[in-house]
């Protein structure tokens, strides 16, 4: 659904995308992490058909970046980080004004829908000036849909909005997916990012890592599983050291932190050589690793060059 080769953009001597190389299928959740300043916005710009790359190549819901930049603009829909709404305007008339310029056959029903949708019917009459930051960004998310674009691209969808609200869109997102729909989403709230993305990029003006979290948690971090024993023996140490598929061992106070490559596949072996030697085993935990944990790993070269 969406493709890129060397896709670049320069502002005079400032590369803000470099040679970026990308493929996102059809209804898959894609997170675009990077600090402020990454490119993540110009990257939006350039894919939705907005600004005209520097160099490389990006084809989007099967049209070609530069030759049929009016198709992609029909066939996505975009949600940028500053809404962008005509303050004057009623919420309900900013929605329907933009659904008759994508030509929308059905305005009324559509902007209804949305309205409804994201708890803003009751404030329909009211001046986009005079709604609340959290209700802008659910109108502007609204605008995004209403011509059921086939690749959708979110800068930081949540922002500005309660926890109630935010686990609203989350879940209107995941909807979204089930309908086949792609979603191209920026975002600096790493566990949102965890929750919703099949696959993750993290990128500093160019690609840092490419993976699903689980993935990228495992080539920066591995795999290690916590066994919680009531007392601690030597020979309990031994007997985990001497299994196939052991990394490596860690005794911490009354628990052994084992590395391990498949801890489905190993923990149940290890569970029976750890009772075999005598251990009382209390509880198995893996160690996980937060999003946060991947995502500053892989900055902080850039960040220290800096």
């Amino acid at each position: 659904m969406i493709e890129t080769k060397g896709l670049s953009r320069r502002f005079g001597e400032v590369v803000a995308v470099e040679s970026l190389d990308l493929s996102v299928g059809e209804g898959e959740i894609f997170g675009f992490l990077g600090p402020n300043g990454a490119g993540k916005t110009t990257t939006i710009r350039m894919l939705g058909g907005l600004i005209r790359p520097s160099g490389g190549w990006a084809r989007v819901a099967g049209h070609e970046l530069g030759r049929e930049d009016e198709a992609i603009r029909r066939e996505v829909g975009i949600l940028t980080e500053s809404p962008g709404l005509y303050d004057r305007l009623s919420a309900e008339r900013n929605l329907a004004f933009f659904a008759e310029l994508y030509e929308v056959e059905d305005v009324d029903s559509q902007v209804e829908r949305y309205l409804r949708m994201l708890g803003l019917w009751e404030r329909r009459s009211e001046p986009a000036a005079t709604l609340s930051k959290g209700m802008r960004q659910k109108l502007a998310i609204a605008r995004a849909l209403l011509h059921q674009p086939k690749v959708l691209f979110l800068d930081e969808p949540t922002s500005g909005l309660d926890p109630e609200m935010a686990r609203l869109v989350r879940s209107f997102i995941a909807e979204l997916k089930q309908e086949g729909r792609t979603i191209f989403l920026c975002t600096h709230n790493l566990d949102e990012a965890d929750r919703l993305c099949d696959r993750i990029a993290v990128f500093n003006n160019r690609m840092l890592a490419l993976d699903t979290p689980a993935g990228l948690r495992k080539r920066l971090y591995g795999r290690r599983v916590v066994f919680h024993l009531r007392t601690m023996q030597p020979a309990f140490i031994q007997a985990i050291e001497r299994h196939p598929g052991v990394q490596g061992v860690e005794a911490v106070d009354n628990k052994l932190v084992i590395s391990l490559e498949d801890p489905e596949r190993e923990n149940p072996a290890l569970i029976r050589a750890l009772v075999a030697a005598g251990a009382d085993i209390q509880f198995v935990g893996e160690l996980r690793r937060t999003l946060e944990d991947v995502y500053l790993r892989l900055l902080r070269p850039q960040q220290a060059d800096a």
